[in-house]
């Protein structure tokens, strides 16, 4: 937040925020896979 906040994203230049956005949107559907799988296996 404290590079948001000081300014270093633009529209021409965010692909370090939107890199971090995808890859904790992948880690969010890895678990729900994940829990998913052990729910219906167990």
């Amino acid at each position: 937040w404290c590079r948001v906040l000081k300014g270093h994203f633009s529209p021409e230049n965010h692909f370090g925020f939107e890199g971090v956005a995808w890859y904790w949107h992948f880690v969010d559907v890895v678990w729900l896979g994940l829990f998913i799988f052990v729910y219906w296996l167990i």
